[in-house]
């Protein structure tokens, strides 16, 4: 007996078919001690609902999607893909490469199981023989996966028990189905979908004969270089009774390319950016959806106004634009184009949240607070003339953008036209405290301390966004009520805190809606003119480097910013021919179906019948009741008096070469007035009526004009050295 023993194991031949033999039986054995526990997988409709792509979507308020944002970085999905939707030509390259008795075995395919035990005793190498339905146990528990090149006996024993469990609860076609949307084959393309358009960059309905077998020889060694690949697909083609004369040359060139899928939208991606980049989900990634308050279609349009209206400005220095449109009762915003996307400088920036010069567009909310104060009304004449205005450093001489001076205009005109000299002369009235005040109450949050700013305020020196803009101009257009904007659907609104007295908003946007008045800079006809009720104003930085148009109907508010990410001076581009032209397209396009009417004028506004200066026409004009009066009075360059000079922070160096006892510093006010008195460092140095003549010796000084009550009403600073 032992003789015969060691003639066996001298035969190889005969030692491998009795080892087969063996391990058939083990095999068997094995088979009968399978436990399959279908309560412990997950149902196929589980499976699929679980599923999700690898990028975000953007919803806009009907619920489309205007944008895809990538959140996953190690594998790329796209959406779950119905069987019925796959190339039948695919399902059968598939099944021949992976699984040839998919359709006849229970989970595990035992006869394969044996014949790869063979081959492996034989020498052969390994050979595998997990079945579709064995991988696709794998792929939904990644305990079972690999944690080097194989799995150890007790995770292929695990993988059996999960495949037999999986057959007792699915079908055949839900098996392949989730097979084929959650297998890896290329890099980080996992499912068909992803693979046939990254790929094929076609639909996976459309994959013919040549593809099908690529893709198939791509589940077995998805990083495998293009020859090798290519070998396989032939063979399998061979297997299947196709031509596979083709198949080389068309995996070397789709193998060569880098893979490419295309985003189902992109209308939205700096809102998309704020919605769903920076909102984490917690533990697991970031959000899948978010609802957005947008407008696909209004969206859409937006930008391509926006990008016609800047490629017609493209030979005058300008590059970049922004558009905003909000819905006025409810704060939503319909349309955000924080830039041209491919065509802009730089598309990345966000041209709604990015900080530029305000130019004239503050002005309404200027005027706005002169009113609500009774410091003016829309009957006041103001002396547009030259000014100048004592500051540190120098003298500040406002002009405006026409380089010409009107003369007395009353408020109505001054503003309506948008002239610098009386806008400077309001802010004075106002101070330039209170301006900024106002402006922080109305959300405008990158402003500077008020001396930072001095007269130039007045004419939009402060960096604001186009974001705080619209807003605000939303606020005029809500009678006065402030509230914040609104991007994300389920967002609950603030209630809304009183800015300004419903009668000063009505008369400012009486004004900016008044096309005659104006006309003295716009003319009668240009893009601020609509055919149905809007308020509108223009501004445009200092050296043309950024401009504006804001303005709203009776419903929206819209607003529009063109220039140049980079701060580059556009060439002779202003408000009018930059950024109005968009606006009108945007307002007429809103309010294509119904106008726009004028709103209802407040109880406590009263009209009243003027005489214009110097004999002209009689006109009806709005006032506040009890501010009206019947005759037009000129308000001062000033509010009360000041110290014209010398300027706050103005530094004094003695002249060595000349005696000290004839150097003299005058002290001015304006205008003069006898009831005010100097007083320098708490010492009195009498009436303030005219020029006060000092001798300056060396230090700081605080030089306060006081009135009979001792109660400060200018004050300065300056040094001596």
């Amino acid at each position: 007996m032992m003789k015969r023993l060691v003639m066996i194991g001298k035969n190889p031949r005969i030692a491998v078919l009795t080892g087969a033999v063996c391990l058939l039986a083990l095999v068997a054995a094995a088979a009968l001690r399978l436990r399959p526990d279908p309560a412990a997988i997950l149902s196929f409709q589980e499976v699929k609902q679980s599923h999700r792509k690898s990028e975000a979507v953007l919803l806009d308020r009907h619920g489309r999607v205007i944008h895809e944002v990538r959140v996953e970085d190690r594998t790329r999905r796209l959406d779950w893909i119905a069987l019925a939707e796959v190339s039948p030509a695919l399902v059968r390259a598939i099944t021949e490469a992976e699984d040839r008795r998919f359709h006849r075995h229970g989970g595990v395919d035992w006869l394969s199981a044996g014949r790869a035990l063979v081959s492996s005793l034989g020498g052969d190498g390994a050979r595998g023989a997990s079945t579709i339905t064995m991988q696709l146990a794998s792929l939904l528990d990644p305990d079972l996966q690999p944690a080097g090149r194989r799995r150890n006996r007790k995770q292929k024993w695990e993988q059996m028990q999960a495949a037999r469990s999986i057959e007792m609860c699915w079908s055949k076609a839900e098996i392949l189905e989730a097979y084929l949307n959650l297998v890896g084959f290329r890099g980080e393309l996992t499912g068909i979908a992803a693979a046939s358009e990254g790929l094929l960059r076609k639909h996976p309905h459309g994959i013919d004969e040549r593809e099908a077998v690529i893709l198939a020889a791509l589940v077995r060694a998805p990083n495998a270089e293009a020859g090798r690949v290519a070998r396989r697909a032939e063979r399998l083609a061979e297997d299947l009774g196709w031509d596979p004369r083709a198949v080389g040359a068309a995996t070397a060139e789709i193998l060569s390319r880098p893979y490419f899928i295309a985003r189902e939208a992109a209308l939205a991606p700096h809102v998309a950016d704020q919605l769903i980049r920076k909102t984490d989900s917690g533990p697991g990634g970031r959000i899948r959806e978010a609802a957005s308050t947008l407008d696909g279609q209004l969206q859409q349009f937006a930008r391509e106004v926006l990008e016609r209206r800047l490629a017609m400005l493209r030979n005058q220095k300008v590059h970049d634009g922004a558009v905003m449109v909000v819905d006025n009762a409810s704060g939503d915003v319909l349309a955000y184009v924080g830039n041209t996307g491919e065509e802009s400088s730089a598309r990345y920036v966000d041209g709604i949240r990015a900080q530029r010069q305000a130019g004239s567009t503050l002005k309404p909310f200027l005027y706005c607070l002169a009113v609500d104060r009774r410091l003016l009304t829309t009957a006041s004449l103001i002396d547009d003339s030259p000014l100048e205005v004592p500051v540190p450093g120098g003298i500040y001489r406002p002009r405006n953008y026409d380089r010409q001076f009107h003369g007395p205009v009353t408020a109505r005109i001054a503003l309506a036209s948008s002239l610098n000299v009386p806008a400077v002369k309001v802010l004075n009235l106002a101070g330039v405290d209170s301006f900024v005040q106002k402006l922080e109450q109305l959300g405008f949050g990158g402003l500077r301390a008020p001396d930072y700013y001095g007269p130039s305020l007045a004419l939009g020196s402060a960096d604001v966004t186009l974001w705080e803009l619209v807003n605000a101009y939303r606020c005029l257009a809500n009678g006065g009520l402030h509230s914040p904007l609104r991007l994300r659907r389920e967002e609950r609104g603030l209630e809304p805190r009183r800015i300004f007295s419903v009668e000063a908003a009505y008369i400012v946007s009486d004004i900016l809606s008044d096309r005659e008045s104006r006309s003295r800079t716009f003319s009668l006809e240009s893009p601020l003119a609509t055919r149905f009720w809007t308020a509108v104003k223009t501004g445009t930085s200092k050296d043309m480097r950024d401009n504006w148009c804001i303005g709203y109907s009776g419903r929206y508010t819209v607003g529009v910013w063109t220039g140049n990410f980079s701060g580059e001076p556009m060439w002779n581009v202003s408000g009018i021919s930059g950024a109005a032209p968009v606006w009108v397209e945007l307002m007429n396009y809103l309010h294509g179906a119904a106008g726009s009417a004028r709103p209802h004028p407040p109880a406590r506004l009263v009209v009243r019948t003027i005489q214009m200066a110097g004999g002209g026409p009689r006109r009806a004009e709005l006032f506040i009741a009890g501010t009206e009066t019947a005759e037009v009075r000129e308000v001062p360059a000033f509010g009360g008096s000041r110290i014209a000079y010398p300027a706050d922070g103005t530094m004094v160096a003695l002249d060595p070469d000349i005696p000290q006892e004839d150097q003299k510093l005058f002290f001015e006010a304006d205008p003069p007035s006898a009831e005010l008195r100097w007083v320098l460092n708490g010492q009195d140095l009498g009436p303030a009526g005219s020029l006060r003549l000092w001798s300056p010796q060396r230090g700081n000084y605080s030089l306060s004009l006081v009135d009979g009550s001792n109660r400060s009403v200018d004050s300065v600073t300056f040094f001596v050295r």
